[in-house]
């Protein structure tokens, strides 16, 4: 869709390289039949940029801005592709080979500047400059007018990186009207960047900026008003890596978001399990379903994961006690593992499988440790002589192996994960995890409700 401004001097395009990844085929093939195996995936291939249509609120007034998604440019006749002046294209690592080779197509068909974004981009722009023109490192608000001021002068710079950390309250109303909103089943609303536990394998907003901060409430609410003037009764992904790191922060947007009516979905971490009073007014405002990175069902694996701090390690005694009162509320708790992390053997793969049964959990994520480039995980790894090939980015896709494990060798873990993922995602095990949500934590949190009367939202 397209977002056109008075007396047009630059006509840009923005494109996200959305899906899912695979290059294992037997796993992509498991995905296929096993619904709760690929119900997360589905619904991140089907979240839109914010970052492209944050950006595309902050484009003067002389140009005319359009957003797309990369499977759409294969509709795009010649003409079409080579009337633009400025393409931006924002892509994770799993995409970033696929996203090159899209660089050098555009240029091929006239369009007069090709730039990068996005934490790859941020991570190795150097390698990106090969096949674009520029490269925004890091976060893009407080360069973006001036790299379009200088596309437009044909002036271009090889790379853009803001000289001071970008503050949320000066975000912009992400141009939600940019979006095909029937390609959707969901949208999102960011209310923070960063994360105060630095996880070694994060490849998050980390990345983009060494502090957590938060956007002002008015303008979260303000974002969520305007998803429902689009979209009534929307699904919303907060997307952040943590959310609720400032409680007092979300005790004050909860009762406003609850007056909104939407369902919603979030990152946190297990903490959110020991305040009552916030997970009564998560419920009541719409919280559907955290996701939660428990990564791993033993001391072992926990240890040293964060390069501050050891919380994970110091909180598993505690995991089961959390998952149990958060579901209680009514709210559905997805538990995240990693498989083949530097204290894992070949036993992790039943031990994770018995903790989900344990736990309770309505959803289950398993993944392999992927070191992406930029992260600690990645620098090590490549000094200890353990990344299997160098810039494979393309197998970026946290189900594909990358990286010689510890513990077993990558046959084993690649075995044991497709008989995780098999067992993990049978009809009768996740029939048995929603059952058990339904008729034991759905009526526990209805009862729970009925006696926080004085909870006013």
């Amino acid at each position: 869709m397209m977002k056109q401004k008075a007396q047009k001097q630059l006509r840009v395009g923005l494109i996200a390289m959305s899906g899912v990844r695979a290059c294992d085929r037997e796993l992509l093939a498991l995905g296929l039949t096993l619904p709760g195996f690929v119900e997360r995936s589905e619904t991140i291939a089907s979240l839109p940029s914010l970052g492209l249509i944050t950006l595309a609120s902050l484009s003067p007034d002389w140009c005319e801005v359009s957003y797309h998604e990369v499977d759409q440019i294969d509709d795009w006749s010649l003409d079409e592709m080579d009337s633009f002046d400025v393409i931006a294209i924002s892509t994770f690592t799993a995409q970033v080979k696929e996203a090159y080779v899209l660089c050098e197509r555009l240029k091929n068909h006239g369009v007069q500047y090709v730039v990068m974004g996005g934490l790859h981009a941020t991570s190795l722009p150097d390698e990106a400059l090969q096949f674009c023109d520029s490269v925004i490192v890091g976060e893009g608000e407080l360069v973006w007018k001036q790299m379009l001021v200088d596309a437009r002068d044909r002036c271009l710079k090889s790379k853009y990186r803001a000289s001071q950390p970008f503050d949320l309250a000066d975000a912009p109303m992400p141009a939600y009207e940019l979006l095909d909103i029937q390609r959707y089943n969901r949208l999102t609303v960011q209310t923070s960047r960063g994360c105060p536990f630095k996880c070694e394998f994060c490849a998050s907003s980390i990345l983009l900026t060494d502090k957590y901060k938060q956007k002002p409430m008015e303008k979260v609410l303000a974002e969520v008003d305007k998803i429902c003037e689009l979209w009534k009764r929307p699904f919303i992904e907060f997307a952040d890596d943590n959310s609720f790191v400032n409680r007092g922060y979300w005790k004050k947007l909860l009762p406003e978001l609850a007056k909104r009516k939407v369902k919603w979905f979030t990152e946190t971490d297990l903490s959110v399990a020991w305040d009552d009073e916030l997970l009564d007014l998560m419920r009541m405002s719409g919280c559907a379903e955290v996701l939660i990175g428990l990564e791993s069902p033993s001391i072992d694996g926990l240890n040293g994961l964060e390069t501050k701090g050891n919380w994970k390690a110091k909180q598993l005694g505690r995991y089961q006690e959390g998952i149990t009162k958060i579901q209680s509320a009514g709210i559905r708790v997805n538990g995240c593992f990693i498989l083949g992390l530097d204290g894992h053997d070949v036993g992790i793969f039943d031990r994770v499988l018995a903790f989900a049964d344990k736990l309770e959990l309505y959803d289950v994520q398993v993944t392999y440790l992927t070191p992406f480039p930029g992260t600690p995980l990645y620098s090590r790894l490549r000094r200890e002589g353990r990344l299997l090939e160098e810039n494979a980015w393309e197998r970026c896709t946290l189900f594909d192996i990358t990286y010689q494990p510890k513990g077993m060798s990558c046959e084993q873990l690649r075995a044991g994960f497709h008989q995780l993922v098999k067992e993990l995602y049978s009809e009768e095990n996740t029939s048995l995890r929603r059952d058990r949500f339904k008729h034991k934590y759905r009526q526990a949190s209805r009862s729970r409700l009925r006696n926080v009367s004085h909870l006013k939202v």
